[in-house]
């Protein structure tokens, strides 16, 4: 009999994820045995694949510098990457633009609606925390994130994966010094990375035998969790534009494939899917890196050096699916909230800061309404409205962020193909 593939288990995992969420919020108790003996062992998972995803980047990424044989190769490469995540992010955002402004599903959000959202969220620990940490990051410099991207500690960076962009930096940093010294030097350090690169993919392969049972539980946790289906219901409108747009990037994705890397759409799709299903599952585009690192290597054929560059840059600063939901949000919420801001130069605005908040924005979940708040904050939106505005997509933030984590890893692994096939790998 042939043996069942891992997208077909993790899928069969997240149906029956949801199924069993469905049935246990139905049964009285239900709630709590979840929380108390199924949520457990999806926060296990989540929590080993970040645990290898820092000394993954440094191994790899150091392997595959190592191999250059020439620093102005690693420069292109270093270019093109940068520019094709510049170019993905502006056409999610004018997608996601677009789609709110010819649909308004901010129109037929009814006033009993937005006082319910606000009496229930507004004053939300969630909210406020949010709206504080992009008050700080708002009030930085216009050059604070390149600030950000040198650390002073690297053991300090190394802890946080919120950190990813400082690591890349000194593994870039000891990549090109180990090309800038002789190579009887740098050998014994390339054999330790090379080894350690291999026990970390052995690694991966371990904790993805978890995977389908993982998702099960991540799952089932979501539905358990989720608030009251009528206030999903009032903004189905909304999510569904979101869910428009972040299908129209993933049709986007696969022409790119097809037209560009000459791969049938199918053939990537399903190469990458297991990487797909566990951004779906963990919303975190760090937590899946270890794994979207391993589909594109082994199962697209994209080179070590070119992966082990673009996919952990692009898990911090590719946040396509993150940056379309930034335009829907925004422009919803003025829908209804504030429908005279609606201007064109407002829209250029929300284009302009939307590309520049993604630099940098933490790979984990909820991090995208950190952005948002920036976002709002640049076009002028009264700030005595902001809580209320956030209230009013915070019920059906965490179904989406699943959606456009998917799609922010499935954009990383695009550019990957792309950048592989230009550098003639």
């Amino acid at each position: 009999m042939k043996k069942l593939a891992l997208h077909w288990k993790i899928i069969i995992g997240l149906v029956l994820g949801i199924l069993f969420g469905i049935l246990l919020s139905s049964i009285q108790g239900g709630k709590q045995f979840t929380i108390d003996w199924i949520q457990p062992f999806g926060t296990i998972f989540v929590k080993l694949l970040k645990l290898i995803a820092i000394p993954l980047i440094m191994a790899s990424l150091i392997k595959g510098i190592s191999e250059l044989k020439d620093i102005s190769k690693f420069k292109s490469m270093g270019i093109k990457t940068m520019g094709i995540y510049m170019v993905t992010t502006v056409i999610a955002i004018s997608t996601g633009l677009i789609l709110v402004n010819v649909l308004k599903p901010g129109n037929g959000i009814s006033q009993e609606t937005i006082a319910s959202l606000k009496e229930n969220y507004s004053s939300n620990e969630g909210i406020q925390g949010k709206i504080t940490e992009a008050s700080n990051r708002s009030n930085q410099g216009p050059l604070q994130f390149l600030v950000d991207v040198v650390p002073d500690n690297i053991t300090f960076a190394m802890s946080d994966n919120k950190s990813m962009l400082q690591v890349i930096f000194f593994t870039v940093f000891i990549g090109i010094s180990m090309l800038m010294i002789a190579p009887k030097k740098a050998k014994p350090l390339m054999k330790f990375f090379d080894s350690l690169n291999e026990v970390i993919l052995k690694m991966i392969d371990i904790i993805m035998l978890f995977a389908p049972y993982a998702v099960f539980s991540l799952l089932a946790t979501v539905v358990v969790t989720s608030d009251d289906y009528y206030v999903l219901l009032a903004l189905l409108k909304y999510s569904g534009v979101v869910i428009s747009g972040l299908l129209l990037m993933i049709v986007f994705y696969t022409l790119c494939v097809s037209i560009y890397v000459k791969k049938s759409p199918l053939w990537f799709l399903k190469n990458i899917s297991p990487a797909q299903l566990l951004a779906f599952s963990t919303s975190s585009s760090a937590a899946t890196l270890p794994v979207t690192m391993e589909r594109v290597e082994e199962h697209l054929g994209v080179h070590k050096e070119v992966s082990s560059f673009v996919l952990p840059v692009g898990a911090t600063i590719n946040m396509d699916g993150t940056s379309l939901y930034q335009a829907v949000a925004a422009v919803f919420i003025m829908q209804v909230l504030w429908p005279e801001g609606l201007t064109f130069q407002h829209q250029i605005t929300i284009v302009i800061t939307a590309l520049l908040a993604s630099i940098g924005s933490a790979a984990v979940p909820g991090a995208g309404m950190v952005m948002l708040i920036i976002v709002l904050d640049s076009i002028g939106f009264p700030k005595d409205m902001l809580p209320i505005g956030l209230a009013l997509i915070f019920a059906v933030d965490r179904p989406l962020d699943m959606f456009r984590t998917t799609v922010n890893v499935t954009g990383d692994a695009t550019v990957a193909l792309i950048v592989n096939k230009s550098e003639g790998m």
